[in-house]
């Protein structure tokens, strides 16, 4: 899917912002800016792409089961009104949290989740590495190399309000893997978890910023550079 050539209004729509933080974004923070930017794109401001690193943490979603949650005392853990279980966030994943208005995209919560999960797949593929979507597991998966099975590389979490989205994306460039071990992530226990440097992919993040960026244009529309929703780092 290809919005330039998907969507005709998306030659015609006001460039998406897209903002970069440097260092690691406090978790509570970033979610009130992001609110905040939320309800500013609901009357009209300007949508805005956000990329970013937290601190470690888990984070639970609504549908988080706390079976789920094997070592509570290991990091701290932060109930989120996004879609999903539990998922880890720390330093070496690249967060993305778009609020885009989905009243100008269509209406379509499902078609959005698809289309993100595409996202990242076309920016894995930068880097030679073999993005998938599997039936009935949100999020993008990779074969092991040898055939020693799958594993999740990027999660997704969504929450949409008044037709603006909230939450996103995480991929995993270069995290702290053996923090998933306090969880089971996004509630599948017969898969593990990778990453672009455990699948041999030594890259910075700003050759992932760049391929997300390209990936992006092609399929939501242009985007310009912005100042962060939240422009000072408090962690």
């Amino acid at each position: 899917m290809n919005a330039s050539s998907t969507d005709p209004a998306a030659r015609d729509r006001r460039p998406v912002d897209w903002a970069i933080s440097d260092g690691l974004t406090d978790y509570d923070a970033a979610v009130r800016a992001m609110d905040a930017r939320s309800t500013q794109v609901a009357e009209g401001g300007p949508e805005c792409v956000w990329l970013l690193e937290h601190p470690a943490l888990y984070t639970a979603g609504t549908s988080a089961d706390p079976a789920d949650l094997k070592d509570p005392g290991r990091l701290p853990v932060v109930r989120v009104g996004r879609g999903g279980q539990y998922t880890y966030h720390g330093p070496g994943q690249r967060i993305a949290y778009l609020m885009l208005d989905l009243r100008d995209r269509g209406r379509d919560v499902r078609a959005y989740v698809h289309a993100l999960e595409g996202w990242v797949i076309d920016a894995l593929a930068a880097f030679n590495v073999d993005g998938e979507r599997r039936e009935g597991r949100v999020g993008v998966w990779v074969r092991r190399p040898g055939g020693s099975g799958e594993a999740k590389i990027a999660a997704i979490g969504v929450r949409v309000r008044r037709w603006v989205t909230l939450h996103g994306v995480a991929l995993n460039v270069e995290p702290d893997l053996s923090h998933y071990a306090g969880i089971v992530p996004c509630g599948v226990r017969e898969h593990g978890v990778t990453s672009l440097a455990d699948l041999g992919r030594i890259v910075t993040m700003e050759e992932v910023d760049a391929a997300l960026r390209e990936a992006f244009q092609d399929r939501f529309g242009r985007v310009r550079g912005a100042v962060p929703p939240l422009a000072v780092e408090t962690a």
